[in-house]
């Protein structure tokens, strides 16, 4: 007789597709829409420092990924990590929780840009488009993408490449059209004082690095579904690296092709750059194909951004710390399709705010959990594991991690007061919430000594 077996998650990513996940997502329309915020920050083409410096902290904050995602390579991604590092019976409880509340809001935040992005570059085909109308078409983009979704990861792996080849055609063809184009002293025109070290140009700086770690998020992407990859211990952290480096040339590559042909001081004016640019060049066919190879760039993101973030809920689920439905897993396709769908759905909905609105709050909620308190948990895991449970170990340990956390303070203590009081408010929130929940169910901190060990089934199904 056949023996039965319950769904499970199959391990369908090699290499490329993980390389091709991260990049898809880091790239997507971000760059697009973020060079003229860029440039005004600064106010001139000096504002590039932010993505150097942004490259800098994804490299090393990539080296804290890698080291976590190979130690416990599995779905949930910071979720797990935060759980293992400070302790599941304890500590970790409240940091895994913590990383969840945020993710419920700055997850689909973080998916729906890329939407709203897709929606406005269309309105460069369409100029006369109501903005319910655009609200709409970046609706319809996430409901298309949770309809790829839901297929089995060996399909979704395909699909993954598919979108990166076109990511990575749109950046080739900007570089391609531009470079014979380029003018050295349009690009590099750098305003009167403009590497003044003061004050301003300071706060300028921290607020050019936020806008470029949003342009970088996600070279982690693969640590989402590490339950879906293929020798995680070797895949992981290469994916990561590679993506970063290769997005990081090519953000200032085309960066700098844009404002060799585009003068900076008409760039923070414009609102498609790149079809701007194209136009400029070659005329508006031309602007209307590479507009469409932006949308498709941007779709790429937000399949790539879905495909990651419907498994924390799921992993969480599994370990007790969120609703059981969550961890349900599809019996012919083996996805988990319940996690899919709600996450889809929130994204769907909050395609309906406005673009700045989306991005402060995305990363004034997530950076003080997943990234400053991640950083903590290396020593934490180098301390709880021994070395042969460690198959990547950080280059030049402790340095990444040093630098990683005051780059990533530096980007919270600058983007202002609003942003900070908006952070520690969701993280002051979900700490209370923690706490009542742990009151009702009887577990840490409120657990009898008996229960802090062996915690009944009942408590973690709450």
């Amino acid at each position: 007789m056949k023996q039965e077996t319950s769904p499970h998650l199959a391990r369908g990513f090699g290499l490329l597709q993980a390389t091709a996940l991260n990049m898809s997502n880091v790239v997507g329309v971000g760059p697009f829409i973020t060079i003229p915020l860029m440039m005004a920050t600064m106010g001139g083409p000096q504002a590039m420092l932010g993505w150097i410096l942004g490259a800098l902290l994804a490299i090393c904050d990539g080296q804290v990924w890698s080291e976590l995602g190979a130690a416990w390579p599995g779905s949930g991604g910071s979720y797990r990590y935060l759980r293992e590092a400070y302790g599941p019976t304890r500590w970790g409880r409240l940091m895994a929780f913590l990383f969840i509340w945020q993710f419920v809001l700055s997850g689909p935040l973080e998916i729906a840009s890329g939407m709203i992005g897709f929606s406005h570059y269309t309105t460069y085909l369409w100029p006369e488009m109501t903005s319910l109308t655009r609200k709409l078409i970046a609706a319809s983009v996430g409901a298309v993408a949770l309809v790829l979704l839901y297929r089995r990861i060996t399909f979704l792996g395909k699909v993954t490449v598919t979108l990166w080849t076109g990511t990575v055609l749109t950046m080739v063809t900007i570089l391609v059209a531009g470079l014979p184009h380029f003018d050295g002293q349009r690009a590099f025109a750098f305003p009167p004082g403009a590497f003044t070290f003061s004050h301003g140009f300071f706060l300028g700086l921290g607020n050019a690095m936020l806008i470029a770690m949003y342009d970088y998020l996600g070279y982690y992407d693969v640590c989402y579904i590490g339950d879906e990859v293929r020798d995680p211990a070797r895949v992981i952290p290469r994916s990561i690296l590679y993506s970063i480096i290769a997005c990081a040339l090519g953000y200032l590559a085309i960066n700098m092709t844009l404002i060799g042909v585009v003068p900076w001081q008409e760039a923070v004016h414009s609102e498609f750059i790149v079809s701007d640019f194209m136009e400029r060049l070659y005329g508006r066919p031309a602007a209307i194909v590479v507009t469409l190879m932006i949308l498709w760039t941007a779709f790429g993101s937000v399949f790539a951004l879905m495909l990651g973030y419907s498994r924390i809920p799921y992993a969480a689920a599994l370990d007790g710390y969120f609703f059981r439905p969550f961890a349900r897993v599809h019996p012919t396709k083996n996805i988990p399709h319940v996690s899919l769908i709600v996450v889809g759905v929130v994204t769907i909905s909050a395609a309906f705010f406005r673009l700045e609105q989306v991005i402060s709050a995305l990363i004034t909620t997530r950076l003080l959990v997943q990234f400053i308190a991640q950083v903590f948990a290396v020593p934490l895991l180098r301390r709880r594991l021994p070395e042969t449970a460690r198959p990547y170990k950080m280059w030049l340990y402790p340095l990444p991690a040093v630098i990683a956390f005051f780059g990533w303070a530096f980007v919270f203590l600058t983007s202002g007061w609003r942003y900070i009081v908006l952070g520690l408010l969701t993280l002051g929130i979900g700490g209370s919430v923690f706490l009542l929940r742990a009151r009702l169910t009887r577990t840490w901190p409120f657990a009898r000594p008996a229960a802090t060990v062996g915690m009944t089934s009942e408590a973690e199904e709450v």
